[in-house]
């Protein structure tokens, strides 16, 4: 019964921080069986994996947003998040968190959050 949420603003201003929150329940962030990742899709392009959260703390990004990607975590409350720096109206796009297994007995287990709509006015 693992569920993901997203929140955070769904307008963000050219230049500024996008911060998004992934809320996690019925599982742990520390399991080590999983990466928590964040992706995006916009308008008529698939999706776009942009980084991820192990149980270690440890962090990997998409190369294409290394410069401006950050994912931390909060395990007392069993949420990660996104920054985002210096955003562009090319950002403009539905933001996932998910749960994505990385053990090979737990290959079809994915998660995902609803989405939510972040948009960077041109």
């Amino acid at each position: 019964q693992v569920q993901l949420q997203e929140s955070g603003p769904g307008l963000v201003k050219p230049s500024q921080t996008l911060s998004l929150t992934c809320s996690v329940s019925g599982g742990s962030i520390r399991s080590v069986d999983y990466a928590w990742t964040w992706i995006r899709q916009s308008p008529g392009k698939g999706l776009e994996w942009m980084g991820a959260i192990y149980a270690s703390g440890n962090t990997y990004y998409n190369p294409s947003l290394k410069s401006r990607a950050s994912i931390s975590r909060d395990t007392t409350n069993n949420q990660f998040s996104l920054q985002l720096l210096s955003v562009a109206p090319e950002d403009t796009a539905v933001y996932y968190c998910i749960r994505r297994p990385i053990v090979f007995d737990r290959l079809g287990d994915y998660s995902w959050g609803q989405g939510t709509q972040v948009t960077v006015p041109s």
